[in-house]
């Protein structure tokens, strides 16, 4: 008897357990169901209460569709702007580079002339009177650079670039004396720079988006640094005669006349601070190449002579019958401190290959 009190008992609480439990969490047999295996899952209401009529199907989302555009497209997409990740941004810049870089140079701009005009004497001495531009061959830069992304929009490198194939002007306007001009012939005078920079460019696809389909990233950028510039020694000449007097009139031995003037100039280094600017395109040619095509505009300061000038001249003599001759010897003089000087700039094109590390 008392067995079966026990019995009882213990059922009563258990039943009365499992009612308190199906007020607390009742069990809505609609948002069951059994998959394949043979699992209770607990699936959410389609909407309005309504169970997903298969329950072996998950709801979908709201899907916005189209293509995400290229990292730094300026595309937007269901009113936001989606980019792809940088790991899949072929043109990304990444880690670091070497470049090499060659180009050509379309524009020199700047000239040279002689700033002692103003000395005593000065038309004695031939030079560039006039402002005269400078002569060039094929100007062929060259450029090895070092550097490093930033980020996937910035990137910073240290260059060495030089310049070559530059000169003094071939012809020159050296002064007369009474206020005019004549032309004096060059030879020698050979210019280089030898440029090093830290520059800085910045990917500006993000303004742009990426042309020719995606195969082209736009970027400008701009540097500072030191160039080296050096021009050789050179010689002005003047084939002008002189007339100091009338032959005629003049004692024997007296100084008629000077001609054959030649200024034998020295060339001279300057160190000098320099800046550019540089817009361009990327591409990447695969195997971790990058290709920069490129216009760049390049101060590099001035050119200017170590001062010093030697000028040797032939004198004519009065020979006292009316006549003269030349001496035979001719008249060398040295200047000091007398400078020829001018500012140098270029706008160059080109190509650079960048391999990324």
């Amino acid at each position: 008897m008392k067995k079966l009190s026990i019995s009882a008992v213990l059922a009563g609480v258990f039943f009365g357990a499992h009612m308190v439990a199906d007020a607390a969490y009742p069990a809505y047999n609609g948002y069951q169901a059994t998959n394949a295996r043979g699992q209770m899952v607990y699936l959410p209401s389609a909407g309005n209460g309504v169970v997903a009529a298969n329950p072996s199907v998950a709801v979908q989302p709201t899907r916005v569709t189209g293509t995400l555009p290229q990292v730094g497209s300026n595309v937007v997409s269901a009113g936001r702007q989606y980019y792809q990740p940088a790991d899949y941004d072929r043109l990304a810049d990444s880690g670091l580079y070497i470049g090499l870089s060659a180009g050509y140079s379309a524009s020199i701009m700047g000239h040279i002339a002689a700033d002692y005009t103003g000395e005593k004497d000065a038309a004695f001495v031939p030079g560039a009177f006039q402002n005269a531009d400078f002569d060039s061959d094929s100007v062929i830069p060259l450029q090895v650079s070092l550097g490093a992304a930033i980020n996937n929009d910035i990137r910073a490198d240290f260059s060495y670039t030089r310049y070559s194939g530059l000169s003094y002007p071939g012809t020159v306007q050296t002064a007369d004396g009474a206020g005019g001009f004549v032309d004096g012939q060059v030879d020698g005078g050979a210019i280089t720079s030898n440029v090093t920079m830290l520059n800085i460019y910045y990917n500006i696809d993000s303004y742009t988006g990426y042309l020719a389909g995606g195969m082209l990233r736009p970027y400008i950028g701009a540097g500072v640094g030191l160039s080296l510039n050096t021009i050789a020694d050179y010689v002005v000449y003047d084939d002008t005669f002189y007339s100091e007097r009338d032959p005629a009139g003049a004692s024997a031995g007296q100084l008629t006349g000077i001609s054959d003037v030649y200024a034998y100039h020295n060339g001279g280094t300057m160190e000098q601070f320099a800046f550019m600017l540089e817009g361009g395109v990327s591409t990447d040619v695969g195997g971790g190449i990058k290709m920069d095509f490129f216009v760049r505009y390049a101060n590099l300061g001035n050119v200017k002579t170590s001062g010093s000038i030697i000028v040797s001249q032939t004198e004519w003599l009065a020979d006292g019958a009316g006549g003269e001759y030349a001496a035979p010897y001719d008249s060398v003089f040295h200047y000091t401190n007398w400078h020829e000087s001018g500012r140098l700039s270029m706008v160059d094109v080109g190509l650079r290959l960048r391999l990324q590390f």
